[in-house]
C-alpha cells in the first residue's frame, strides 16, 4: 500500500509539472508568433550583444545594413523541405560590428562559389531576417571540423574563429525569403515548430497515479 502511495503521489506530481511545463510553452509560442509578426526593428547595439540571451531575442525579427564579406562564408550542411543541401553564413561587416548572416538554402549542385556569382553583392545591402540563437558543438552524431572547413551546425564562435573574423555578435540572422540575383541562395526557410505535448503527458501522469491511488484504496480494504 505504502508503496501504490508513493506512486500515486510521484505521478501526480509529475501530471503537475507537465501542466506547468504546458502553460510555459504557451507563453513561448506567444511570444515568438508576435516577434515574427511585428515589424523590423533595429539590430541590437553592440555594446548589448554580451548581455542578450537566446529567451529574450530568438525570432525577433531585425534589419541590419552593411558589407557581405564572401571570402569568409561558411556552408552548414542542412536538410529542408527543398531537400538537402547547404545553409549559406556569410559574414555582414554592420556599424555595430560584424554579424553572422544565414543567407538562405543552396543545394548540393549550388555548393561551388562558381554557380552562384551573381548572389554574391560587393555593394553595401540591407538584409531582414529573424535573430537565431548559436547551435554550438555540430549536428546528430556529427562535430563539426573547422580545421576542414565541415560544418553541421551554425555554431557562430567556432565559424568566427575558423575565418578568423574577430569579434562577432553572438547570434545568426536567418535572411528572409527577399530574392538574391540568380536565385541563390533561398532566404525565408527558418522552420519555427515546437513539440506540445505537454497535455497528452500530463493526462498519463494523471491516469497513472488513479490507478496507483485505486490500487492503495483496494489494498485498504482488505
Amino acid at each position: 500500500m505504502a508503496l501504490a502511495l508513493f506512486g500515486a503521489g510521484l505521478f501526480a506530481a509529475l501530471g503537475i509539472w507537465q501542466v506547468e511545463r504546458r502553460a510555459w510553452k504557451h507563453d513561448l509560442i506567444s511570444r515568438v508568433e508576435a516577434r515574427i509578426h511585428a515589424p523590423a526593428a533595429a539590430l541590437p547595439l553592440e555594446t548589448e550583444w554580451p548581455g542578450l540571451k537566446p529567451s529574450a531575442f530568438e525570432y525577433r525579427k531585425v534589419r541590419l545594413s552593411g558589407m557581405f564579406l564572401h571570402d569568409r562564408e561558411a556552408l552548414v550542411q542542412a536538410l529542408t523541405e527543398r531537400g538537402a543541401g547547404f545553409w549559406v553564413l556569410t559574414p555582414l561587416r554592420t556599424s555595430e560590428g560584424i554579424v553572422l548572416v544565414n543567407r538562405g538554402f543552396v543545394p548540393g549542385e549550388h555548393r561551388a562559389v562558381a554557380s552562384r556569382r551573381e548572389g554574391r553583392s560587393t555593394s553595401p545591402v540591407t538584409v531582414t531576417g529573424l535573430m537565431r540563437a548559436s547551435e554550438p558543438g555540430g549536428g546528430f552524431l556529427r562535430a563539426n571540423d573547422p580545421a576542414a572547413d565541415r560544418w553541421y551546425s551554425r555554431d557562430v564562435a567556432a565559424i568566427a574563429r575558423a575565418k578568423r573574423l574577430g569579434p562577432v555578435a553572438p547570434f545568426f540572422v536567418d535572411a528572409d525569403a527577399a530574392p538574391n540575383p540568380g536565385g541563390y541562395p533561398l532566404g525565408g526557410l527558418t522552420v519555427v515548430r515546437f513539440a506540445d505535448n505537454h497535455l497528452v503527458y500530463a493526462l498519463t501522469w494523471f491516469a497513472l497515479a488513479a490507478l496507483c491511488a485505486g490500487a492503495a484504496i483496494v489494498a485498504l480494504r482488505r
